[in-house]
Order: structure tokens, then sequence, then C-alpha cells
């Protein structure tokens, strides 16, 4: 079911993760996010495809959001070569070797969750089904901010010069006192 209301979109996405053999002695199963489903019904890690010792699941349905406060991010991933999603993952609980936890068609979002290491995030390619209906969100939400340059006061900082540090606090003879303050002890 896809929620539309101002400014904000919801689809459900469907997850597909790829099991294959480790290319290491140290890692017996590879996992990787190789597909996702748009519109998708609920799903718990049911077989897909089955290629060798390679299988390929469904392994979950969640809800890509698209907020009108994000257009520029969404703006910058369609921009990209390869428009994508990230899918976001975090080591499984109970049965299940990875939970997915998010999918976000926003780098910037995505790049957060890559700040911690406690998530992995893989980038997987938008079907152009998707690429459209996020691109038909920007159309209708996207506005560029001007960009307004700083300007700096009038007030000249620079004029006076007291030294460093506090003034009132107690300094022994050998740490550089304020000039103005040498001055008014050598009177």
């Amino acid at each position: 079911m896809i929620y539309n209301s101002k400014m904000y979109r919801a689809m459900p996405i469907g997850v597909v993760l790829r099991k294959a053999p480790g290319v290491t002695r140290w890692a017996d199963w590879c996992w990787r996010a190789s597909a996702v489903l748009p519109g998708a019904g609920p799903a718990d890690w049911r077989e897909l495809r089955r290629e060798g010792e390679a299988v390929e699941y469904h392994a979950a349905t969640v809800t890509l959001e698209l907020h009108g406060a994000e257009t520029e991010a969404y703006l910058h991933g369609l921009g990209s070569a390869v428009p994508s999603v990230y899918v976001i993952m975090r080591e499984g609980e109970g049965d299940a070797p990875l939970d997915v936890a998010l999918v976000t068609a926003s780098p910037y979002e995505a790049q957060d969750y890559t700040d911690s290491a406690e998530e992995i995030v893989e980038k997987v390619p938008m079907p152009p089904g998707l690429v459209a209906w996020v691109h038909d969100f920007v159309d209708e939400f996207h506005q560029d901010e001007e960009f307004v340059k700083r300007k700096r006061g009038k007030t000249r900082v620079d004029l006076v010069q007291d030294g460093i540090g506090d003034p009132r606090i107690g300094k022994p003879s050998d740490i550089y006192a304020s000039p103005a303050l040498k001055r008014r002890r050598m009177l």
C-alpha cells in the first residue's frame, strides 16, 4: 500500500539478500543486499532462487519513506550514475543472520548510519519504477534554497589586544601576562 500525504510518501519495499560461499577461509558465507522489490508484500526469509550454493531470500519488507525536507538528498542520489537505495541491516537476533532495519533513498541518511559501525549499509540499484516514483516526489516538493552570504559585523575586535587569558586569575610570574597589566604593575 502506498501512503500519500502532504510532503510525505511511503511505500513497502521488499529486500532481497543473497547468501553466497565466502571467498576466504575466515568467512563461511558472504551476505549482501542484491535487490529491492517495490510494493512487495510481507515476507520473512522466503527463498526466491537457488544457484548452486548461492541462495537469494526475500528477507523482509520495510517501508521506504520520503519526506519533503529531504528532497535535496534525494536529488543528489538520483543524480548519481546509478540511482540507488540504501539498505541498513544489523546482526540478526534469533535464527535470522541479519535484520533489515531500514531502506532509505537518502545518501546523507545512509552516510549517518555508516558512522557507528554497528549497522551494515548496502547500496542497491533502484528499479526504474522506483526511480520514477522518487523523481516525481522530488519534482513536486523540491525548492532550491538561495545562497545567502554571511556578512561580518561592523564591530572592530582587532583594535584592542588584552593579551592571553583572564586578568582576574592570578598567574605565576613566568607565564605571559597581558601587556596592559604589566604597565599597570610598573607604575
